[in-house]
């Protein structure tokens, strides 16, 4: 508890910094919320020239970009410092976390906050609820309680593949994360539906890096939808195992870091 309430301080300490440019924040904070928008447009619009994706209609797909921006919201809010760690490597930032009494993942996750996040939060919150409201579900204390677990799943998912792509920093000598970046922008193909895509890709996105288990396998196991909706039960453990590789991949980089050299 102790080791939670310090990183909830840190983040704190952040937000106040970055909320005495109220500007800054709105701006952002609407800029985010445009972006979602633009995206629910050109989906409308898609759907107004097909019926469907593959058997997808128009709202499960809203739901789909609904997970994926919350968990992206969740992971800039409370994890953004993690895209600084290409930089705290490269300029020996990191070792002043080394050297505090606190592990140094959790200081390296917290070193920033993303206003925007918040912005992705609500707003993917909002895509997921309106798209269940029209959506057929058989509701069952069990389906609902294995959805929070399967959101719960996404979040950890995305937040680890983020740790992982950024720690192949330390074998990296750029302060930029272009790695990580190149990821995660391969990330937006998992708001459509896999089914879509070809074999290749559909391996990259189901088992590779399972981004697939952020949208697309909670979408098809809720909606009873897809040839297999079972695979959605899998997220959790999907979740435990971006997660255990992550902080794997994390503590080997760490064993060879070597600080600025100066």
């Amino acid at each position: 508890m102790r080791i939670v309430r310090l990183y909830f301080r840190l983040l704190g300490a952040h937000l106040r910094a970055l909320l005495e440019y109220e500007a800054d924040f709105w701006i952002l904070a609407a800029a985010t919320v445009l972006l979602q928008v633009i995206n629910i447009a050109f989906l409308a619009a898609l759907f107004a020239k097909v019926p469907d994706l593959n058997g997808w209609t128009f709202w499960a797909v809203v739901m789909m970009f609904g997970l994926v921006s919350f968990a992206e919201g969740f992971g800039s809010f409370f994890f953004e410092g993690l895209w600084r760690l290409a930089w705290q490597i490269n300029t020996g930032e990191l070792d002043y976390f080394m050297v505090r009494p606190y592990p140094v993942v959790l200081q390296a996750s917290s070193a920033d906050i993303g206003i925007n996040g918040l912005s992705n939060i609500v707003m993917g919150g909002s895509m997921i609820g309106v798209a269940l409201a029209h959506l057929s579900v058989a509701w069952s204390p069990w389906r609902v309680l294995s959805g929070v677990f399967l959101l719960a799943s996404a979040v950890v998912i995305k937040v680890a593949i983020n740790l992982a792509t950024n720690s192949v920093s330390f074998w990296l000598e750029s302060s930029i994360p272009v790695f990580a970046l190149a990821v995660h922008q391969a990330g937006d193909l998992a708001r459509f539906p896999l089914s879509i895509y070809p074999l290749a890709l559909k391996a990259v996105l189901g088992f590779v890096l399972p981004f697939a288990f952020i949208s697309f396998f909670p979408v098809a196991f809720l909606l009873e939808e897809g040839s297999a909706p079972w695979i959605g039960l899998l997220t959790p453990l999907v979740a435990l195992y971006c997660l255990t590789t992550a902080f794997s991949i994390f503590r080997r980089g760490l064993r060879r870091y070597e600080s600025a050299g100066t």
